[in-house]
């Protein structure tokens, strides 16, 4: 026989364990912070650090741990990763050589250009002069 008092115990027991196996494993860097925080506010041996680690799933090892990476400020640089690769860091020499190509290849352009140009500029000289000689000879 089971009383009030001790269903109620069991079913709040029960809950707690649920929660508990609900909850994803890790923690960002904000909830370990907070957890730390809500820990370190109660005095050594109060009952409610060890709630505070059924409640949100952790053990004194994790606390330990939070605690040196906080110390060596590991926990302030720590963000949610992002999916997939990680950006390569960029070459301040590749940058430069991609740049000069395209500049060669943009010089190199204009200079076929301006040698298309010269030359029919050689032709209609050519045939100006040779039809204003003709011209000329046949006027004398």
């Amino acid at each position: 026989m089971t009383t009030n008092h001790a269903r109620a115990h069991q079913s709040s027991v029960e809950t707690e364990t649920t929660e508990v196996q609900q909850r994803r494993s890790g923690w960002t860097a904000t909830e370990k912070l907070a957890i730390l925080a809500e820990y370190e506010s109660y005095p050594h041996g109060d009952p409610r650090r060890g709630a505070l680690l059924r409640r949100v799933g952790a053990y004194t090892s994790h606390i330990s741990k939070w605690r040196k990476q906080r110390a060596r400020g590991a926990l302030a640089h720590l963000a949610p990763l992002s999916p997939g690769r990680k950006p390569q860091p960029r070459e301040p020499l590749q940058d430069e050589v991609a740049q000069l190509r395209r500049e060669v290849a943009r010089l190199q352009a204009r200079l076929q250009q301006a040698e298309a140009v010269i030359e029919i500029q050689k032709k209609v000289a050519l045939l100006l002069g040779e039809g204003h000689t003709a011209s000329s000879n046949n006027h004398a």
